[in-house]
């Protein structure tokens, strides 16, 4: 079987045209891959353009070189120079993202923002809720604010919030961007178990993860970016 994510040679330059046009070369020639039932830790330092790549293979930044191939239905997908409509089709059934901050529209409440990707996929209203709330009893969100909006909420209620909306779906790729951000050290261990679980299912996972100690115990292997960087 082809990985869950196979990143060949891939290429992205930032154009700063606030400073004349200068480049900002991020991402040179990046090669990896990731197998279901893996979490694979960027270990590079800050700034090495873990988050880019990240970007790259969901789609939201489009690189100027390279392939992102992406396991999805009975094929792959390259996610470089996907039309929109395939790669928000790969996002809605087989690409899920938790990212460092939960964006979401205002006055929509918590419960019905962690439902919405199940109901993406067709889940039953009925299901999707009851799905819904279970993942954020796992995160421990009290019930008493399940019907009001996240952006109500703490910086790491609304953390919470977003790794049960990533979850929920149980979709067989996930990007982590800094799970755990923001969050106490009880909290960092419920995200860790919900990982570990995720991955013991044979969800494909890649991330970053500030926290050493998080990283430790999430992850099944490292990886760079760049040759030089080791």
């Amino acid at each position: 079987m082809s990985p869950a994510i196979d990143v060949a040679d891939l290429r992205k330059t930032f154009t700063l045209h606030t400073q004349g046009g200068q480049e900002l070369p991020v991402l040179r020639g990046v090669h990896l891959t990731v197998d279901a039932g893996e979490c694979v830790a960027l270990a590079d330092p800050s700034g090495a353009g873990k988050s880019t790549l990240l970007r790259c293979i969901y789609g939201n930044y489009r690189p100027q070189a390279g392939r992102i191939l992406v396991r999805h239905a009975e094929g792959v997908v390259d996610m470089v120079g996907a039309e929109a409509r395939v790669v928000l089709d790969v996002r809605r059934r087989s690409l899920g993202y938790v990212s460092q901050f939960l964006r979401v529209v205002p006055r929509v409440p918590a419960l019905e923002v962690v439902a919405e990707p199940l109901r993406a996929l067709g889940t039953p209203r009925a299901e999707a809720v009851a799905r819904a709330a279970s993942a954020l009893e796992r995160v421990r969100i009290p019930g008493r604010l399940w019907s009001l909006s996240p952006v109500t909420f703490s910086g790491g209620e609304q953390q919470r919030v977003n790794v049960a909306r990533g979850l929920a779906a149980g979709h067989p790729i996930l990007l982590l961007d800094e799970p755990t951000a923001s969050l106490d050290a009880d909290s960092r261990a419920l995200v860790v178990e919900l990982i570990v679980e995720a991955r013991q299912r044979g969800t494909a996972m890649l991330g970053t993860f500030h926290d050493a100690a998080v990283r430790d115990a999430v992850s099944t292997r490292w990886a760079r970016l760049h040759a030089e960087a080791a």
